[in-house]
C-alpha cells in the first residue's frame, strides 16, 4: 500500500509538483439532478440496505439551505438503448426483461417477485436517468471545469451483467461516448469507494486511454479483486489521517501518469466509519477533506472532474456527501440554469 504511494509521488516530489502549478483556473460547479433518479418498487425499495432516497435528500436540502434554487438543476435525459450498448452486450440487455436477474444484480431477492413492467418502470428507468446524469455531467464538466451528478457510480456493473447494486455502467459508457465524439481521449477514473471499482475496471480493460485508480478496503467485497492500473488495498480500520496521507502522495503522481483530459470521480462515502458494508473509520469531516482534495486538484490542474456519488449505506450517507457538495459549492460557485428538476 505505502510501496505504490511512494512510486507514484514522494512528499518531496509532490510538493515540486505543486510549486510548479500555474494559479487555479475559475471553474464553477454545475449540478446534475432529477427527480426521475428516484426507485420506486412498491414500497420494497425501503428494506434494502442502500437508501434510495438519497439522492433526493441532498438535492432537497441543497434547494433548502439556498446553495441552489429548483430551477439550478441541470436535467439529465434517459440513457439510450445504443448508448448502453457501447459498453454493455446485447445478452445482458434481454436478462433485464427478467425479474429475477434484475433481483439478482441489484442483490433484491424480494424484487423477484415484481412483474417485469414494475420493475421497468420503478427500477430501471431511475438508473437510466441516473446513468444519463452522469454523461450530462461529463459534458458539463467540460464546458464548466467541474460537475457533480445526484447520483451514478455504479462501479460494480460488468459488460455482461450487473452487480452489487448496480446495473448499468454509466462511468465507462460516459466515457466511450465522449470518446466516440472526439470530446475527449484520455480518462482517470478516480474510485474512492469503499469497495474496488471492479465493474469500471473490467468495462475499460484494453483501452489504454483509461487509468483506473482504485483505493478502497482489502479484505470485503468484491472478491477476488480485479487488477487495475493502480489498486491501493486499505485495512479495517483506517482513518483520516492514514487515508488522506495516502492519498496526497498517490493522486498527484497518478495525474501525471495518466495524464487525463477528464477525470471522473467516484466519491462513495462508505468508508464513513460505522457503515454497515464496510470496516473503515474515516470521520465526515475526512471525507469533505478527501473530496475536497481531488476536486481542488484537479480545478488547479485545469482539468475537467465529474463527481458521482457511488455507495453509502448509513443513515448519515446523505449528511455527510451533503456536506462535501455544499463545500465544493461555496468553494467555486454554482453554474445556474433556467429550468425545473423533472417530474
Amino acid at each position: 500500500m505505502i510501496l505504490a504511494a511512494a512510486l507514484l509521488g514522494s512528499p518531496a516530489a509532490t510538493a515540486q509538483t505543486a510549486s510548479s502549478q500555474a494559479e487555479p483556473k475559475a471553474a464553477k460547479v454545475a449540478l446534475v439532478y432529477s427527480k426521475k433518479y428516484e426507485i420506486n418498487l412498491a414500497g420494497l425499495e425501503r428494506v434494502h440496505v442502500f437508501d434510495i432516497h438519497k439522492y433526493a435528500k441532498i438535492a432537497k436540502q441543497l434547494v433548502k439551505d439556498g446553495l441552489l434554487s429548483e430551477h439550478d438543476f441541470h436535467v439529465p435525459k434517459e440513457l439510450r438503448r445504443d448508448q448502453i450498448l457501447l459498453v454493455h452486450t446485447p445478452e445482458f440487455l434481454e436478462s433485464l426483461k427478467d425479474s429475477r436477474a434484475v433481483a439478482a444484480y441489484l442483490e433484491a431477492p424480494l424484487a423477484a417477485i415484481l412483474p417485469v413492467r414494475v420493475m421497468e418502470a420503478g427500477m430501471l428507468r431511475p438508473f437510466r436517468y441516473a446513468s444519463g446524469g452522469t454523461i450530462l455531467a461529463a459534458r458539463l464538466a467540460l464546458k464548466h471545469g467541474l460537475a457533480i451528478n445526484g447520483g451514478g457510480g455504479y462501479h460494480h456493473a460488468r459488460p455482461d451483467r450487473g452487480e452489487g447494486f448496480c446495473v448499468y455502467a454509466d462511468m465507462p459508457i460516459a466515457i466511450r461516448l465522449l470518446q466516440n465524439e472526439k470530446l475527449i481521449r484520455r480518462v482517470l477514473v478516480v474510485d474512492l469507494d469503499v469497495h474496488q471499482g471492479d465493474g469500471t475496471i473490467v468495462c475499460c480493460r484494453g483501452d489504454d486511454r483509461v487509468f483506473t485508480f482504485s483505493m478502497h478496503q482489502g479484505n470485503i467485497y468484491p472478491v477476488p479483486k480485479q487488477k487495475g492500473d493502480l489498486d491501493i488495498e486499505l485495512e479495517a480500520g483506517t482513518d483520516d489521517d492514514t487515508y488522506l496521507r495516502i492519498l496526497r502522495r498517490t493522486l498527484p503522481g497518478v495525474i501525471d501518469r495518466s495524464r487525463p483530459d477528464l477525470v471522473i470521480f467516484q466519491a462513495g462515502c462508505d468508508t464513513l466509519a460505522g457503515d454497515p458494508l464496510a470496516g473503515l473509520a474515516m470521520t465526515e469531516e475526512g471525507i469533505v477533506a478527501r473530496d475536497a482534495y481531488v476536486i481542488d486538484t484537479c480545478v488547479q490542474r485545469g482539468i475537467p472532474v465529474v463527481m458521482t456519488l457511488g455507495g453509502g449505506y448509513s443513515r448519515q450517507a446523505w449528511k455527510v456527501q451533503y456536506a462535501s457538495i455544499r463545500r465544493i459549492i461555496e468553494k467555486h460557485g454554482a453554474v445556474r440554469r433556467g429550468s425545473r428538476i423533472a417530474n
